[in-house]
């Protein structure tokens, strides 16, 4: 297949769907690589970065959609774009099918098969592909970048000679990806971070980070992320006048307030209400990620950066990924690749639509001249489900597995005692009478031994060095017993057995010694 890139055309976009290393890798998969000249100028990818790397540069956009089997992008397709898709193209981009209906149309009636990136179902086997993330991270992290750039004080606090700077206590409202990477900026900035979050799990995650996780005294029963998509899921009105009352609170005090709260295909709610902003302290900035989709702050205007009248900067930017080019084209692109590896499961170069893959599925909007959205729930769920506890065994039960394991235990000995009865008897059969008197006393030896040795508990740091003293004990118990013995040759050995086992005995304790010296302190 031909996988081509075209020049975003929407306005102040820097972004390109394929890179130089990209392309490479998709030419493993055995596509041919094609792209419109100048398409990633803006990400600093020139035309002969491509062309080194195998990739055709084509004049036109128009000549591009003509001849490439699959398209992909970055932002939502122009009306003209979708006027030059044919039938089996196959489109890969963002494409907001949620407030998209017409653009769902246009493909359909087409003939082209649609992938919205966005629609990446958060399971663990599409990590790989999911594009919000990837872009969600670098917003987060730019977010501050921008907070900083207009905020007049330093992030953290100094103590100099002239003068003392007090740290900047930064606020982060939802701590998905966006919001975790914005506290990791902040954090390593020096500034004092809190962060507030509906999913009061996330704490831990908060607080690892080095902020403050602002709780709630409120209790309320959140849904579980798996049938939420890994998203937050819509809080109730009383949980919401909880959390306005919080933030009112903390506003006065709060120097930098990062909001990022959003569910996609869903209005951002309103966090920061126009009072908050007010009461506020001169020279404070809040930055709004939500602004593409109405923003958290309710003075926030989209792509605009405004001053209120009592000195608060709020940044409505909707392009911060766009405004790191290089590095969210180069992390998007593999998003895109590892789509492609997907859909190219022979790596022939021939794409297979699987419409039974959960991934696919969940992203294919527009397909056969259908469509196909909203697609139905993943048959792997988001987040596994929490299994419960299982209950304390009660005393009935606790008796009852007790009496099981002396009954094995039981007929364990039992079998023992029976097979060996047996077999003297046998033995007793064909052997003499000496033989017999000295095979019974060795017989009962061994079962009396294994059962002492293996009695013995564990109070050395390994159970083998615990029963090798143990044997060792028994040895020296035989060995006293023969010390009398009228032969000479018997006493000798009983001697030497007496000192090596008490040598065995001496060296495990002293070894013993000194592997618990190495846990204690000096």
């Amino acid at each position: 297949m031909r996988v081509g890139t075209p020049k975003e055309i929407f306005e102040g976009e820097n972004r390109v769907a394929m890179t130089p290393e990209s392309a490479l890798q998709l030419q493993k998969l055995g596509h041919e690589c094609v792209i419109e000249t100048k398409a990633g100028a803006a990400a600093g990818f020139s035309d002969k970065n491509y062309k080194d790397a195998g990739v055709e540069v084509v004049k036109t956009a128009a000549a591009l959609w003509k001849t490439a089997d699959v398209v992909t992008k970055v932002r939502q397709p122009e009306a003209i774009e979708l006027k030059r898709l044919r039938d089996g193209q196959t489109l890969i981009s963002f494409f907001n099918p949620g407030a998209n209906e017409a653009g769902m149309e246009a493909a359909r009636d087409k003939g082209a098969t649609v992938i919205a990136m966005e629609m990446v179902p958060r399971i663990s086997r599409a990590q790989k592909m999911d594009a919000l993330s990837s872009m969600a991270n670098i917003a987060g992290y730019r977010a501050v970048i921008e907070a900083g750039n207009n905020f007049g004080r330093f992030f953290t606090g100094q103590v100099t000679a002239a003068g003392k700077v007090p740290p900047a206590k930064v606020l982060v409202v939802g701590a998905g990806v966006a919001g975790l990477a914005a506290i990791g900026t902040a954090t390593s900035l020096g500034a004092i971070t809190y962060a507030f979050d509906v999913r009061p799990e996330v704490a831990e995650q908060v607080e690892s980070m080095g902020a403050e996780f602002v709780f709630l005294d409120f209790e309320e029963d959140q849904a579980d992320g798996a049938t939420t998509g890994g998203y937050a899921a819509v809080s109730s009105p009383e949980f919401r006048e909880a959390q306005l009352a919080k933030f009112r609170e903390l506003a006065p005090e709060i120097d930098i307030v990062i909001t990022t709260a959003l569910i996609p295909n869903r209005e951002a709610p309103e966090l920061w209400t126009e009072d908050m902003v007010k009461s506020m302290k001169s020279g404070s900035v809040i930055v709004d990620l939500a602004a593409e989709k109405g923003g958290n702050c309710k003075l926030t205007v989209m792509d605009k950066k405004i001053v209120t009248d009592n000195g608060v900067t709020i940044v409505g930017y909707t392009d911060f990924p766009s405004r790191m080019a290089a590095q969210a084209s180069t992390l998007y692109s593999n998003n895109i690749r590892h789509m492609l590896f997907d859909l190219t499961p022979e790596k022939d170069g021939v794409i297979v639509h699987n419409m039974e893959d959960d991934v696919i599925r969940g992203a294919t909007v527009t397909h056969a001249k259908e469509i196909t959205f909203p697609p139905p729930p993943p048959k792997i769920q988001a987040i596994a489900a929490k299994k419960p506890a299982p209950p304390p065994p009660t005393a009935e039960e606790i008796k009852a597995t007790e009496m099981e394991a002396f009954k094995a235990a039981t007929k364990q000995q039992t079998t023992l005692l029976v097979g060996g009865g047996l077999l003297i008897l046998l033995v007793g059969a064909y052997a003499p009478a000496s033989f017999m008197s000295h095979f019974i006393v060795f017989a009962l030896s061994c079962f009396v031994g294994f059962q002492v040795i293996w009695g013995v508990s564990h109070a050395l740091h390994t159970p083998l060095m615990a029963i090798t003293n143990a044997i060792s004990g028994i040895v020296i118990v035989g060995a006293l017993l023969q010390v009398g013995s009228g032969n000479w040759l018997v006493v000798t050995l009983a001697v030497i057995s007496v000192l090596i086992a008490t040598i065995n005995i001496v060296g495990g304790f002293l070894v013993t010694r000194r592997m618990l010296a190495m846990f204690q302190r000096s």
